[in-house]
Protein backbone atom coordinates (compact mmCIF):
# COMPACT_ATOMS: atom_id res chain seq x y z
CA UNK A 1 0.00 0.00 0.00
CA UNK A 2 1.72 3.37 -0.77
CA UNK A 3 2.66 5.64 2.17
CA UNK A 4 0.39 8.69 1.16
CA UNK A 5 -2.55 5.63 1.46
CA UNK A 6 -1.06 4.66 5.15
CA UNK A 7 -1.23 7.79 6.85
CA UNK A 8 -4.50 9.26 5.11
CA UNK A 9 -6.56 6.84 3.35
CA UNK A 10 -9.81 8.59 3.61
CA UNK A 11 -10.27 12.12 2.88
CA UNK A 12 -12.86 14.54 1.23
CA UNK A 13 -10.08 17.19 -0.92
CA UNK A 14 -7.58 16.03 -3.12
CA UNK A 15 -5.38 17.37 -5.59
CA UNK A 16 -2.66 16.05 -8.00
CA UNK A 17 -0.03 17.71 -10.21
CA UNK A 18 2.66 16.00 -12.11
CA UNK A 19 6.19 16.33 -14.00
CA UNK A 20 8.43 14.73 -15.42
CA UNK A 21 12.10 15.09 -14.00
CA UNK A 22 15.37 13.95 -15.81
CA UNK A 23 16.80 12.49 -12.46
CA UNK A 24 16.79 9.46 -10.80
CA UNK A 25 13.65 8.79 -7.72
CA UNK A 26 15.59 8.73 -4.97
CA UNK A 27 17.99 10.99 -5.92
CA UNK A 28 15.21 13.72 -6.69
CA UNK A 29 13.57 12.67 -3.50
CA UNK A 30 16.53 13.76 -1.57
CA UNK A 31 16.89 17.11 -3.09
CA UNK A 32 13.42 17.79 -2.44
CA UNK A 33 13.28 16.42 1.10
CA UNK A 34 16.49 19.23 1.77
CA UNK A 35 14.80 22.00 -0.64
CA UNK A 36 13.75 25.24 0.68
CA UNK A 37 12.18 27.06 -2.32
CA UNK A 38 11.75 30.63 -2.89
CA UNK A 39 8.86 31.77 -5.38
CA UNK A 40 8.01 35.07 -5.24
CA UNK A 41 4.29 33.63 -5.79
CA UNK A 42 3.89 31.85 -3.24
CA UNK A 43 5.30 34.26 -0.79
CA UNK A 44 3.08 36.88 -2.27
CA UNK A 45 -0.13 35.04 -1.36
CA UNK A 46 0.90 33.91 1.62
CA UNK A 47 1.63 37.79 2.77
CA UNK A 48 -2.04 37.86 1.44
CA UNK A 49 -3.21 34.73 2.99
CA UNK A 50 -2.00 36.55 6.57
CA UNK A 51 -3.39 40.21 5.90
CA UNK A 52 -5.96 39.76 8.23
CA UNK A 53 -3.80 37.99 11.10
CA UNK A 54 -1.04 40.93 10.82
CA UNK A 55 -4.01 43.43 10.63
CA UNK A 56 -5.58 41.86 14.21
CA UNK A 57 -1.84 41.67 15.83
CA UNK A 58 -1.28 45.71 14.99
CA UNK A 59 -5.00 46.20 15.92
CA UNK A 60 -4.94 44.82 18.92
CA UNK A 61 -0.95 42.82 20.11
CA UNK A 62 -2.34 42.03 23.81
CA UNK A 63 -5.23 39.64 22.21
CA UNK A 64 -3.75 38.63 18.78
CA UNK A 65 -0.30 37.07 18.42
CA UNK A 66 1.54 37.78 15.40
CA UNK A 67 1.41 35.25 12.31
CA UNK A 68 3.89 32.95 12.52
CA UNK A 69 5.60 32.32 9.01
CA UNK A 70 4.36 29.43 6.94
CA UNK A 71 5.70 27.51 4.39
CA UNK A 72 6.78 23.90 3.61
CA UNK A 73 8.67 24.12 6.86
CA UNK A 74 5.58 24.05 8.97
CA UNK A 75 4.85 20.32 7.31
CA UNK A 76 5.53 17.33 10.10
CA UNK A 77 7.66 14.73 7.83
CA UNK A 78 5.53 11.53 8.50
CA UNK A 79 7.76 9.04 6.40
CA UNK A 80 9.79 8.34 4.03
CA UNK A 81 8.91 4.64 1.46
CA UNK A 82 12.85 4.30 0.13
CA UNK A 83 12.98 5.68 -3.27
CA UNK A 84 9.14 6.25 -4.00
CA UNK A 85 7.59 8.81 -2.02
CA UNK A 86 7.25 10.39 1.07
CA UNK A 87 4.85 12.21 2.98
CA UNK A 88 4.68 15.54 5.48
CA UNK A 89 1.49 16.50 7.44
CA UNK A 90 -0.06 19.35 9.39
CA UNK A 91 -3.35 18.97 11.67
CA UNK A 92 -5.65 22.34 12.13
CA UNK A 93 -8.38 24.44 11.49
CA UNK A 94 -7.02 25.89 8.33
CA UNK A 95 -9.45 28.49 7.58
CA UNK A 96 -8.58 30.59 11.46
CA UNK A 97 -6.33 33.50 10.97
CA UNK A 98 -3.30 31.50 12.70
CA UNK A 99 -4.43 28.45 11.01
CA UNK A 100 -5.27 26.55 14.34
CA UNK A 101 -1.91 24.36 13.83
CA UNK A 102 -1.65 21.32 16.14
CA UNK A 103 1.80 20.08 16.99
CA UNK A 104 2.18 16.53 16.38
CA UNK A 105 5.40 14.69 16.64
CA UNK A 106 5.27 12.07 13.96
CA UNK A 107 3.16 9.62 12.05
CA UNK A 108 1.20 7.63 14.94
CA UNK A 109 0.44 10.57 16.69
CA UNK A 110 -0.59 11.95 13.23
CA UNK A 111 -2.52 8.82 12.23
CA UNK A 112 -4.28 8.69 15.99
CA UNK A 113 -5.22 12.39 15.97
CA UNK A 114 -8.93 11.98 15.89
CA UNK A 115 -10.77 15.09 17.26
CA UNK A 116 -13.76 16.72 16.21
CA UNK A 117 -13.62 20.10 13.97
CA UNK A 118 -9.93 19.84 13.33
CA UNK A 119 -8.79 18.52 9.70
CA UNK A 120 -5.43 16.35 8.45
CA UNK A 121 -4.19 17.36 5.60
CA UNK A 122 -0.91 15.73 3.84
CA UNK A 123 1.28 16.59 0.82
CA UNK A 124 3.13 13.54 -0.29
CA UNK A 125 5.73 13.38 -3.68
CA UNK A 126 5.60 10.41 -5.03
CA UNK A 127 8.73 9.61 -7.94
CA UNK A 128 8.11 6.74 -10.33
CA UNK A 129 11.13 5.57 -13.06
CA UNK A 130 9.83 6.19 -16.59
CA UNK A 131 13.30 4.86 -18.66
CA UNK A 132 15.58 8.02 -18.20
CA UNK A 133 13.02 10.20 -16.59
CA UNK A 134 10.88 10.37 -13.48
CA UNK A 135 7.31 11.13 -12.76
CA UNK A 136 7.11 13.30 -9.72
CA UNK A 137 3.33 13.16 -8.62
CA UNK A 138 2.75 15.80 -5.70
CA UNK A 139 -0.81 15.62 -3.89
CA UNK A 140 -2.24 17.35 -1.53
CA UNK A 141 -5.11 15.20 0.94
CA UNK A 142 -7.29 16.62 3.91
CA UNK A 143 -9.69 15.10 5.70
CA UNK A 144 -12.10 16.39 7.75
CA UNK A 145 -13.32 13.86 10.60
CA UNK A 146 -16.75 15.55 10.73
CA UNK A 147 -19.72 18.05 9.72
CA UNK A 148 -18.53 21.31 11.15
CA UNK A 149 -15.04 21.13 10.31
CA UNK A 150 -16.38 20.01 6.51
CA UNK A 151 -18.31 23.17 6.27
CA UNK A 152 -15.60 25.29 7.84
CA UNK A 153 -12.76 23.87 4.88
CA UNK A 154 -15.39 23.87 2.31
CA UNK A 155 -15.30 27.51 1.36
CA UNK A 156 -11.45 28.09 2.65
CA UNK A 157 -10.36 25.11 0.11
CA UNK A 158 -12.73 27.08 -3.17
CA UNK A 159 -11.05 30.47 -2.05
CA UNK A 160 -7.04 28.90 -2.11
CA UNK A 161 -7.17 25.78 -4.28
CA UNK A 162 -6.83 27.87 -7.05
CA UNK A 163 -3.39 29.76 -5.85
CA UNK A 164 -2.58 26.22 -3.98
CA UNK A 165 -2.55 24.62 -7.42
CA UNK A 166 -0.38 27.00 -8.93
CA UNK A 167 1.83 26.90 -6.38
CA UNK A 168 2.09 23.06 -6.39
CA UNK A 169 2.63 23.54 -10.69
CA UNK A 170 5.47 26.04 -10.17
CA UNK A 171 7.09 23.95 -7.42
CA UNK A 172 7.15 21.08 -9.69
CA UNK A 173 8.25 23.83 -12.82
CA UNK A 174 11.45 24.98 -9.77
CA UNK A 175 12.41 21.69 -8.73
CA UNK A 176 12.55 20.42 -12.85
CA UNK A 177 15.01 24.04 -13.46
CA UNK A 178 16.71 23.16 -10.20
CA UNK A 179 17.25 19.61 -11.32
CA UNK A 180 18.46 20.78 -15.22
CA UNK A 181 20.64 23.37 -13.48
CA UNK A 182 22.36 20.52 -11.33
CA UNK A 183 26.31 19.61 -12.16
CA UNK A 184 26.47 16.36 -14.02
Amino acid sequence: MPLIDRLLPNYQFSERHEARVRCPPGELLDMIQGWDPRDRFADIAMALRQTPARLMHALAPARHAAPQPFGLRSFTPLGRDGDRAMVAGLIGQFWRNDFGLVKIDGPEAFVAFDTPGTPKLVLGFMAEPEGEMTRLVTETRVYCPDRKSYLMFLPYWLLIRPASGLIRRRMLGAISAAVEQRPS
